[in-house]
């Protein structure tokens, strides 16, 4: 069945000869763009990473949490081995990532901090069909669901996101209370890297935009640019587009030896990631010591991380 859109296209446009053929081949092409671009966006990935994860310094612990249509969401809560309340943080991950290596790895990205990490919709166990708006309310859900936790400092949550997950993120951090922002190789929209792969296809077919920088402006948390020295799915030019409509400035940096698909897993990007989200939330618990509040939490300060893998 054609679209309602190709066919009055095809209604008022005259086609005959050679002009004709283009035109009905670029309709032929948009039409497949526009039926297919779900799995040209998404890309589920079903099988664990990590089997079993297991991080130095934090309890790993299998969650499933239900969407607000009922729809199960699979992934990991993991708290701090030390007494807490913790400061804490919401991972969001690319579009061919399943998240359980954030459960392995966060002794090192997130030390001392408890981390909610949960598959999208299709990915990994959670059930359903990825899509930009249902994806963007199961983000606050968990985002709300998790700051009622008890094991957590209140006022003391970032979130990170990695490629398509930036895009998560700052909707998330503009719509929610987050500490600071960390986004690992963001883009300014998906339809501009669209635009970029497939020029003559109209913007207006694109129903997955994440689009960011429509959003930036209004990002006031404190947020922290990961690229990739090597990037060949966003351009450094896309980054900055989103960097320059942002009001207030970033920490922005380039993780040498790093590019697109190997940035989170790398040891200096883990290690930035939790220095900068040590020292922000530090800054947080010197500005809640200082002041009068109600908070019921103990506020501790973040230690540096003393771990190791050995």
């Amino acid at each position: 069945m054609w679209p309602h859109w190709l066919m009055r296209t095809i209604k008022y446009k005259k086609m005959t000869g050679m002009g004709g053929i283009v035109a009905l081949g670029w309709l032929i092409f948009t039409t497949a763009v526009a039926v297919s671009q779900r799995k040209l966006i998404f890309k589920p990935v079903r099988t664990k990473e990590v089997e079993h994860p297991h991080s130095i310094g934090h309890r790993s612990r299998l969650v499933v949490l239900r969407s607000t249509d009922g729809t199960r969401l699979s992934g990991w809560l993991l708290t701090p081995r030390v007494p807490g309340p913790h400061p804490a943080v919401v991972y969001f991950g690319g579009r061919s990532e399943e998240v359980s290596w954030v459960a392995r790895d966060a002794w090192r990205m997130f030390p001392n901090m408890t981390v909610l990490a949960i598959n999208y919709r299709g990915y990994g166990d959670s059930e359903g069909i990825p899509g930009e708006l249902k994806m963007i309310e199961d983000a606050q859900m968990l985002f709300d669901w998790f700051a009622e936790h008890r094991h957590i400092n209140a006022g003391q949550i970032a979130v990170v996101g990695r490629s398509l997950g930036s895009g998560v993120a700052v909707q998330i951090a503009v719509s929610r209370p987050v500490a600071a922002v960390v986004l690992i190789t963001p883009y300014d929209s998906l339809l501009a890297l669209a635009k970029r792969r497939f020029p003559a296809v109209p913007g207006f077919v694109l129903k997955h935009r994440f689009d960011s920088i429509k959003h930036a402006p209004l990002l006031s948390a404190p947020t922290f640019i990961v690229r990739a020295a090597s990037d060949d799915v966003v351009p450094a030019s896309h980054t900055d587009l989103l960097v320059g409509k942002l009001t207030r400035a970033p920490q922005d940096e380039t993780i040498p030896g790093s590019d697109h698909h190997n940035i989170p897993y790398l040891e200096a990007t883990q290690d930035r990631i939790a220095a900068f989200l040590t020292a922000k939330f530090n800054r947080v618990t010197e500005r809640l010591a200082a002041g009068p509040g109600d908070s019921h939490f103990e506020i501790r300060p973040l230690e540096a991380n003393t771990n190791s893998a050995g």
